[in-house]
């Protein structure tokens, strides 16, 4: 296998990306990396899907449970962590095995990012300060005078992508827009990408959601919420915007029932892997794509290690 050798595995919630990714781990003596951009948040384990303390015992993972919930993180916050930990699994001549379903952060890996620089404390911070008093529709009125091309390219209540917009041209007074039309640079151009995409039906993977939430309740989901809660964190964190935090945040609040919460949880749930779907579909091009939600499969296996070997 070639020596710079990175798999991908990338699928929507719910497809069993980290089952394949500790059955091939074990296959290639590979170390998995953390591509999801909830998973890297403490304190939402159960409700982000992060691994147990049993998987971690089966294979080495890194890049989990990173930052306090507290923190913004953002594509160039992973990728400050991801190369280097390539490096470092390359340098122990094992292989590294990327998992998860936030496109953003696969993409800029194996594509290129941007040449936005990272954007100080202070423009953060001003603009959280400007979410807390206006609300996210109004930021996004804002953006619409200083980038009306990105405005328009993003949902209003994009409050991550909105943020960092106007963070970028905070500091840098150059829209993100105008950013964008730079070439990109590769962190990693060394790498060797093989490409796994997991793209089930629609049907099968709603089932999944739905039996994968009510799992969630069963295992804590709601303590952690409730533990968020009495941190009192802004609501427009990443962390707190982890599917299933709001819905039962509503709960906690009076606003709901429980099963409500339970169900309104479940639909978002099942929007968002939708979502995922389309853009898999749509942006990654794939060296193996398996089209069901994936159980362990030794024959699977094989043929996707003979496939890495031959191909890269």
């Amino acid at each position: 296998m070639n020596k710079k050798t990175v798999i991908v595995i990338a699928g929507p919630t719910a497809s069993g990306k980290s089952q394949l990714a500790i059955d091939l781990s074990l296959a290639v003596n590979g170390v998995i990396l953390n591509a999801d951009s909830m998973q890297i948040y403490k304190g939402i384990s159960v409700l982000s899907a992060a691994p147990n303390t049993k998987d971690k015992q089966k294979v080495k993972h890194c890049l989990y449970e990173i930052f306090p919930n507290f923190f913004n993180g953002s594509v160039i916050d992973w990728l400050d962590k991801v190369v280097p930990e390539i490096k470092k699994i390359w340098s122990e001549d094992k292989v590294p095995i990327l998992v998860g379903g936030t496109g953003l952060y696969i993409d800029n890996l194996i594509n290129g990012t941007t040449p936005v620089p990272e954007t100080s404390n202070q423009a953060r911070q001003q603009v959280m300060e400007l979410l807390k008093q206006e609300g996210v529709n109004a930021l996004h009125e804002r953006l619409k005078v200083i980038d009306k091309e990105i405005a328009q390219k993003l949902s209003p209540n994009d409050t991550t992508r909105i943020r960092r917009a106007y963070e970028v041209y905070l500091d840098t007074k150059i829209p993100l827009s105008v950013w964008h039309k730079k070439e990109k640079i590769k962190k990693l151009p060394e790498a060797k990408f093989f490409v796994i995409k997991i793209m089930p039906t629609q049907k099968e993977l709603d089932e999944r959601c739905y039996l994968r939430f009510d799992k969630m309740m069963t295992q804590g989901a709601l303590e952690e919420v409730k533990n968020l809660k009495e941190q009192n964190l802004d609501k427009n964190l990443p962390a707190m915007k982890a599917l299933g935090v709001p819905e039962l945040m509503s709960y906690l609040d009076g606003k709901m029932s429980l099963e409500e919460a339970i169900e309104l949880a479940k639909l978002h749930t099942r929007q968002y892997a939708k979502r995922q779907l389309t853009w898999f579909k749509k942006q990654l091009k794939a060296d193996k794509e398996i089209c069901y939600c994936y159980h362990t499969d030794n024959d699977l296996i094989k043929n996707i290690v003979f496939g890495v070997k031959n191909q890269l």
